[in-house]
């Protein structure tokens, strides 16, 4: 039966390159490790001819000969895949297992790193780290513009207060593991080849305390609600992310404590709208001081700040109020303040008032007013 294309075993395009290549292998190679699926052949096949594949295409002069030849290329005499396998154009193919030590950074004896993180167990000669925890937290922009200090709760896993983090009963010791005899790991058996895997009664620690504790059950930690002080820097936009080092899960046997990341989203304000540094926003003013000119107050996030509206203003025209917008986040200064007038015309009028209108419009004539006139030149045909 013909190979299966290397390519399409690990899912790239020929001319990927080695990082994505190396990403395309972790992925299928934890999809069809054996240890996640016991007792498949054909998953631990394909396990095998993944890590096949990427024997080869890892190498630049492999691969070069594959993309030419394609398996002929490692094909021994009379097209045989003996003498020139692909594990070294002229050796037998690697170990699977070898080559997924290698990208997954598993040294030969198997302790410890990313693999026990997939696949289970701890390290025999050094602790876990505990998790990192995200915290979405909803603040004012008031609050965004001048900082502010916040004090959150959570739920999160601690050292049990009652063994210390170590799992046992007070007054209990560790023994040996009878699983293992104190090696943390077994041998397992698939097919042709030995594989190593944690233990699962002492989950790679090699001992096991003779009595476990009684508050955390030997889990070492328990779950608490914890609370903290958290300063927020003024400036800080929705998906701002803070970190809060070590505020995390407790981490296992001597393990580093995880931290915490605060996700900040801000609400959304009744008057401003925020684009990037700078604030907008849409105040209403008489037709009659659009005409002719004067000053206004608008509201910033710092208090009132005087706006000069010249004569013959347009409804939609934006004025720019400098300084008076969000703190950049990192210092140097503030952004804008955008102010868009709205002319509102009144909706009812008095007598007088209609009086005098009537009396501005007659002696207006026709309109000479630059949109006006440029309107009614294009709108001629039509009439």
């Amino acid at each position: 039966m013909a190979k299966e294309d290397y390519y399409e075993l690990l899912g790239v395009e020929k001319g990927v390159s080695e990082e994505e290549l190396k990403k395309a292998y972790r992925k299928k190679a934890v999809q069809y490790h054996p240890d996640k699926n016991p007792g498949n052949k054909q998953a631990e096949d394909m396990f095998k001819k993944v890590s096949e594949a990427y024997e080869v295409l890892k190498d630049p002069e492999k691969r070069s000969a594959y993309d030419r030849y394609g398996h002929a290329a490692f094909a021994g005499p009379g097209g045989s895949p003996g003498a020139r396998g692909p594990g070294g154009m002229g050796g037998g193919f690697h170990d699977p297992f070898d080559i997924f030590r290698e990208v997954f950074g598993q040294g030969g004896g198997g302790g410890g790193g990313i693999f026990e993180e997939m696949f289970g167990g701890g390290s025999r000669d050094g602790g876990r780290d505990g998790a990192d925890l995200r915290y979405d937290l909803e603040i004012t922009l008031e609050e965004a513009a001048r900082g502010v200090e916040k004090e959150i709760s959570f739920r999160k896993l601690v050292s049990c207060e009652r063994c210390d983090g170590s799992g046992a009963e007070p007054g209990s010791k560790r023994v040996t593991c009878a699983t293992c005899r104190g090696a943390g790991q077994i041998r397992r058996s698939g097919g042709i080849i030995v594989f190593t895997q944690a233990c699962p009664t002492c989950g790679g620690a090699g001992s096991r305390v003779e009595k476990v504790c009684s508050e955390c059950r030997g889990e070492c930690r328990t779950p608490k609600t914890t609370k903290i002080n958290l300063r927020i820097p003024a400036g800080v936009d929705t998906g701002s992310r803070l970190r809060s080092a070590g505020n995390g899960e407790a981490g296992l046997a001597g393990g580093q404590p995880g931290d915490l990341y605060i996700v900040i989203s801000v609400k959304e304000h009744e008057l401003f709208e925020r684009h990037g540094d700078d604030l907008f926003c849409e105040v209403p003013i008489k037709f009659t001081l659009a005409a002719l000119g004067g000053a206004i107050e608008v509201p910033t996030l710092s208090g009132k700040a005087t706006l000069k509206i010249s004569p013959g203003t347009q409804s939609g025209t934006t004025f720019r109020v400098r300084g008076k917008g969000m703190p950049q986040l990192r210092g140097g200064g503030h952004g804008d303040q955008l102010v868009r007038v709205q002319v509102e015309v009144p909706a009812s009028l008095s007598s007088e008032q209609r009086r005098l209108l009537e009396e501005f419009a007659r002696v207006s004539g026709e309109s000479d007013e630059p949109l006006a006139k440029k309107w009614f030149e294009k709108a001629k045909k039509f009439f």
